[in-house]
């Protein structure tokens, strides 16, 4: 006998530190609260997974982004002999997409990182991906770009709609 189930919806997984530092480069801010609501409403994104470095002075922005329905997953962040800060969260990022695989029915993945091909290639091959969502083209991976098959948008087309004001 068959049971229903919860229908799955879809899940974003977000290199929060890429994207932030992607936008700034192009010299605006991302309204997060806004950005969130077009993951939900556009792509049907139910749950919103944050990757980020902590640092206890940005505990407000961490609060915000909570507040706006992004599911936090902090990693410890190294300092560096320069006294630069680093906090990659690519490992963190493939680890969670496969955690929740079951729990989802198609992945966003929102970072322009190299890194992340192999995830995406994977992730098209079993039918659990939609979309990856780089900020900008001329930075976003061609390794990134390729495994997403054409599936991938550029928020600096769509500043108009997520720049902070």
């Amino acid at each position: 006998m068959l049971t229903m189930g919860k229908p799955l919806t879809n899940y974003a997984f977000i290199d929060g530190t890429n994207l932030h530092l992607s936008s700034k480069n192009l010299g605006w801010e991302i309204n997060w609260a806004t950005f969130r609501e077009y993951l939900q409403r556009r792509h049907n994104v139910s749950h919103a997974y944050y990757f980020i470095g902590y640092l206890k002075e940005y505990q407000h922005l961490y609060d915000n982004l909570t507040d706006y329905g992004y599911i936090l997953i902090h990693k410890p962040v190294l300092t560096l002999p320069d006294g630069s800060i680093k906090g990659n969260c690519d490992a963190e990022i493939v680890l969670h997409t496969m955690i929740e695989i079951d729990n989802y029915n198609k992945a966003v993945i929102v970072t322009g990182d190299g890194d992340i091909a192999c995830l995406v290639e994977y992730l098209r091959g079993v039918d659990k991906f939609k979309l990856v969502i780089a900020c900008r083209q001329d930075s976003c991976s061609y390794l990134l770009r390729r495994a997403a098959g054409g599936n991938i948008m550029f928020l600096d087309y769509l500043r108009y709609k997520f720049e902070k004001k």
